[in-house]
């Protein structure tokens, strides 16, 4: 256990990660205070997410599954299809979570943060909303931390959750960056077609990939990708406009998705990118936690399940009696990144092939010695 006999913690992000790392900890009774910079606590931000077995199993940890079951859509099966909508196969999908567990399970994003929070607020957890940490201050017992509202605080630890861009992973001298992998996502929320039953891929077409996942009995969430463009040559007004253009040459369940891609401010934009920091997750009394420590292209749908598996690691060894000293923040990032770094170097790697046009990639290869992989616990 760390110094203090009544340690405490600050998680800075209240995205899955912070959230997850938060719950594990006051379980276990220690004090925590999160922050988030987003007033809203990203209630409302995003369309969908595929969460595969291993990210169902973190979940499950958590006390949450039988809400996240209630809310979304699983499913147990992959299809690949031809752009015209030809299905070409149906695979099995290896149930990385166990046998006890769907395959996959889509919901819409809301809907998964929503259950995070309401789990965080019944830990009993300070929360703070709209509040950034602007100073780290670190000795050899703990961190002194100012926040933007004014207020100041004394922690044993400080655990940076705060995403892609963190700025407490810049605090801390950390100068890895995401990368852009050369691909970019059109993504909406629209109703369920009656067929769509799993997550069909469309390989080639207009763009690179076409997909579409259920999120519950009525909605899905469907995506197209395609090369980088330069954010600024789309206005924000000309997206919808942008994604139909792309969506409308597919077949299958396309084209009745593409009648609902019509308002510009239900579709997301969003480049690719990859980063893994090397060496270690942590400066002192300072960790890093989720997409402040990795992100990789949502190729094989394995974002969010990585950082809720970095808060089971993080908190199982917070929890376990030893010290919170460098030995156990080693232990941490040793035990994670075989499992992130396979994650990423795969996602990548089938986004490449993409891009180069490499016609005899053993893509479903690659995902399943990965998926295999994930069977394993974390």
């Amino acid at each position: 256990m760390a110094d203090s006999p009544d340690p405490t913690v600050l998680v800075i992000g209240g995205g899955a990660s912070g959230n997850a790392v938060t719950i594990l900890l006051r379980r276990a009774g220690i004090a925590v205070d999160l922050i988030e910079a987003k007033p809203d606590w990203n209630a409302t931000t995003g369309s969908g997410i595929t969460l595969q077995g291993n990210a169902l199993r973190a979940l499950r940890e958590l006390g949450v599954w039988e809400r996240v079951e209630a809310s979304g859509y699983p499913f147990d099966s992959l299809g690949v299809t031809a752009p015209d909508g030809t299905v070409l196969f149906v695979a099995e999908d290896i149930r990385t979570g166990g046998d006890d567990l769907p395959a996959t399970l889509g919901m819409q994003r809301p809907r998964l943060q929503q259950i995070l929070i309401d789990a965080v607020r019944a830990s009993g957890a300070t929360v703070r909303l709209g509040v950034t940490a602007e100073t780290l201050e670190q000795d050899a017992d703990g961190v002194s931390v100012r926040f933007s509202d004014g207020g100041e605080g004394r922690y044993d630890l400080v655990i940076g959750a705060d995403g892609l861009n963190s700025a407490t992973r810049a605090a801390i001298g950390i100068t890895e960056k995401p990368e852009p992998t050369g691909m970019a996502i059109w993504r909406i929320a629209a109703p369920r077609p009656e067929g769509v039953v799993r997550t069909d891929l469309a390989y080639g077409g207009p763009a690179y990939i076409a997909g579409y996942c259920p999120t519950s009995e009525n909605t899905i969430y469907a995506y197209v990708v395609e090369a980088c463009r330069d954010r600024a040559a789309v206005h924000p007004a000309e997206h919808a406009d942008e994604m139909r253009r792309l969506a409308q040459q597919y077949g299958g369940a396309w084209p009745e998705i593409t009648r609902h891609i019509t308002d510009p401010e239900q579709v997301n934009y969003t480049w690719f990118t990859r980063m893994l920091v090397e060496g270690s997750w942590h400066r002192g009394r300072v960790v890093l936690l989720g997409d402040a420590a990795h992100c990789c292209p949502p190729t094989i749908a394995q974002g969010a399940a990585m950082s809720l598996e970095d808060a089971l690691v993080l908190a199982e060894l917070l929890t376990s009696g030893r010290p919170w000293d460098d030995e156990l923040f080693q232990t941490y990032y040793d035990r994670r990144v075989p499992r992130v770094r396979t994650v990423v170097e795969a996602s990548v790697q089938i986004g490449r092939w993409q891009l180069d046009g490499v016609r005899d990639a053993d893509v479903p290869g690659l995902i399943g010695r990965t998926m295999n992989f994930l069977k394993e616990l974390p």
